[in-house]
């Protein structure tokens, strides 16, 4: 199954940022810390070029705490700063404000030397839909509390977001929307939740969560369904079984499978299966010795 789910602002999403570039000192690019990857907008570091910035791995609380630090690793890897949160709770955001600091302190201490007067860091916050960028942005500005005003060079309908004395977010930059060609990554996006139930086909959805657990957490799937393993030439069976154990049952006794496909991908999304993780860093360095 491919979804297609291509909203038309790409294009000016990515012109938005460019123009907001010049406004901050540095981004922060949130991404959904169960799949790093995915929920990645492929233009992004094209987009944000050289500007500093720090990778977010938001929702970690949701994410296999094991492989969220292998993210962590890997991005830093790569030349960039990375930090895992969970901004519903508002855990790990004194992280991103001392690494936006760390970053930018030869900046400091160069308008410092010359006699400029010092200001809070102002940052821009990416990332695709459902990331979690506006429970960020509240939980920075907890909520309520937050001012916002026009800053100089900026037009009236963009304003800032005042966090304390350390940090402004720049509350209005276009957001990236995902453009994927690999039906897989979709999937994973669906499966998460960050693309609409309503033009998915929820019993492919299911199929792939049952395949997915199989192959990454084959013990988790065991425990909850009292499955050991997926036989994909006849995935029905899986369904079945599923059905019967949970009592997922129509008119006369027989299997609902719709209601079925719907408990599997509720489960996955409310933890009932543990805290999962559906990119592998592992998987993407195999790819990346391939390409090169």
């Amino acid at each position: 199954m491919t979804i297609q789910w291509f909203p038309g602002h790409m294009a000016k999403a990515k012109r938005q940022v460019q123009e907001h570039l010049k406004l901050v000192d540095i981004v922060f690019e949130l991404v959904d810390a169960r799949l790093p990857l995915s929920s990645r907008n492929p233009m992004i570091d094209e987009v944000i070029n050289q500007k500093p910035r720090i990778i977010i791995l938001n929702k970690a609380d949701m994410a296999d705490d094991e492989e969220t630090k292998k993210w962590v690793e890997y991005f830093e890897n790569q030349g960039f700063k990375a930090v895992a949160i969970n901004s519903f709770k508002g855990k790990g955001l004194q992280q991103i404000t001392k690494a936006a600091q760390d970053i930018l302190a030869d900046k400091w201490a160069r308008m410092k030397a010359k006699g400029m007067k010092h200001r809070p860091i102002r940052a821009m916050i990416v990332g695709i839909p459902n990331v979690g960028k506006s429970t960020l942005i509240n939980r920075f500005a907890k909520k309520n509390v937050a001012k916002t005003g026009n800053t100089p060079g900026v037009t009236k309908a963009q304003q800032w977001v005042k966090v304390g004395k350390e940090l402004e977010l720049l509350d209005t930059p276009g957001i990236l929307w995902p453009k994927f060609e690999d039906p897989e990554v979709g999937l994973k996006l669906a499966l998460t939740g960050a693309i609409k139930d309503a033009i998915i086909h929820m019993d492919d959805l299911a199929v792939y969560a049952l395949k997915f657990l199989s192959a990454h957490y084959p013990d988790r799937m065991h425990e909850r369904y009292g499955i050991h393993e997926i036989d994909e030439e006849d995935i029905v069976k899986a369904f079945d079984h599923i059905g019967k154990l949970r009592n997922v049952l129509g008119a006369g006794g027989e299997i609902d499978y719709d209601r079925v496909a719907e408990l599997i991908v509720r489960d996955i999304r409310n933890l009932e299966l543990g805290k999962l993780t559906f990119d592998f860093v592992e998987e993407e360095l195999e790819k990346e010795t391939v390409q090169s």
